[in-house]
Order: C-alpha cells, then structure tokens, then sequence
C-alpha cells in the first residue's frame, strides 16, 4: 500500500499526529448533537454507511452498531492501518485506502455518505461532490460536517488563524451545488487542561495556540457546526 492516495488534500492535524487527535475525537460532542442530526436526516439501519475521510476509524464503531455494512474510506495508508486495527472484530466493517477524488466503490453503493471535518471546503472539492454523485443511491442522503466559522468561541478562533477562509462563499458553493445547511451547536469537553492544550496546539499554529491558550481557561469550547445535506 502506498502511503498517501495521489492528490489527496493534506490533513496535517490528524496525519502528523493521530494520538492527539484521538483526544480531540473523544471531546468532540459529547452531547450527541451531530448523530442526532444525522440520525434525523436519514436513519443508519438496514443502510450502507460509507465514512469518507474515516482517518483512524474512530466513528466506525458506532456508525455499525446500526449500520447493515460500514465502509471507512481513507487516503492516508498509516491511517487506513489504524482503522482497519480498530475495527478488525466487527464483521460489517471494512476499511478501504482511497480519496474523496477516486471512491474505490461501485455505483449507486451506498445509502448514507458522512464525511467529518474531511476537507470539504467549498471550491476545489468539485471531483469529491461529483463521486458523492456517483457512489450514492437514489434516495440516498450525503452529510458534510464543518465548521461554521461565523460564530461560536471556535469559530473565532479559526477565523483568526485562517483570516481567507470566506465563510459565504463556501454556503454559496454548496447551495449552487444542491446541498442545504443544518446550523448546530455543539461543545468540545476534555477531561484534562493538558489533552485540550495539546489539540490545540496540533489545530493551530503556534502564535495562534498560545494566544488561545491564555485567553481560554478551563475544560470547554464552545462550537457551531455547519451539517451540510444533500438528498439524491
């Protein structure tokens, strides 16, 4: 296996440092807001899930509790090792090596396509919406996870870091494109000051963490999420 699929959009939080972002996953929501959300667009029973952008796997475990079949899909091949590792006792699970650009699936796969904080980021992710085309059923559903940069105490932040990022112009590219948006509220929550420290500093470069860091105490951030939803 190589290591990285050809063209895939580099990740460097997750890529270069997936044990911290395991922390971040587990502090992520711990309220349920974005499986609720998707659980009310479109329930996972009877359905093939396909994970694009799975990284670890760290939400297949849940995604096949209720899913018939869960499909990971991961263009980091050390990732796609760790993926596999974490879901090798669960029969309905299989994780692949692939893009967003090239979904190694057959036509009309799958009934119910997630992809969280994977690098949908308005234009230029064209070839990864014409696959969402392609792989999903009709009747199917597709559910983006970002951020909404336009409010909440992270979204502050990463606008601050990310001073080009043109919130608009990303909803108007996926309103051309057929997607509605789903505006949530959600929360990071960790158990140690060191474990939200250390995401931090993997999230944002480092003038930017530290000057987080000193104005942010405790154990919380805030966080508004865009759900991005296409029906097919």
């Amino acid at each position: 296996m190589s290591r990285i699929v050809s063209g895939a959009r580099a990740s460097p939080n997750i890529w270069e440092h997936p044990h911290i972002y395991e922390l971040e996953n587990r502090a992520v929501d711990p309220d349920g807001v974005i499986e609720c959300t998707m659980r009310s667009i479109r329930a996972w029973q009877d359905a093939t899930v396909l994970d694009l952008g799975c990284g670890t796997g760290y939400h297949l475990p849940l995604l096949a509790t209720e899913g018939a079949s869960v499909i990971g899909v991961e263009p980091h091949g050390d990732l796609v090792t760790w993926a596999r590792l974490r879901t090798r006792r669960l029969s309905n699970v299989k994780v692949l090596h692939g893009s967003a650009q090239r979904i190694p699936l057959g036509t009309a796969s799958v009934d119910v396509a997630h992809a969280r904080w994977a690098y949908f980021f308005g234009p230029g992710c064209e070839p990864g919406l014409q696959e969402l085309e392609r792989v999903v059923r009709r009747g199917g559903v597709a559910v983006v996870i970002d951020v909404d940069a336009t409010r909440s105490t992270f979204g502050r932040w990463f606008i601050s870091a990310f001073p080009s990022y043109d919130a608009r112009a990303v909803d108007e590219f996926f309103s051309r494109h057929g997607w509605n948006v789903l505006r949530r509220d959600m929360r990071w929550k960790f158990e140690t000051r060191a474990d939200l420290e250390a995401v931090v500093r993997i999230e944002f470069a480092p003038d930017h963490a530290e000057r987080i860091l000193c104005e942010h105490p405790g154990l919380e951030v805030d966080y508004a999420i865009s759900i991005r939803v296409k029906h097919y």
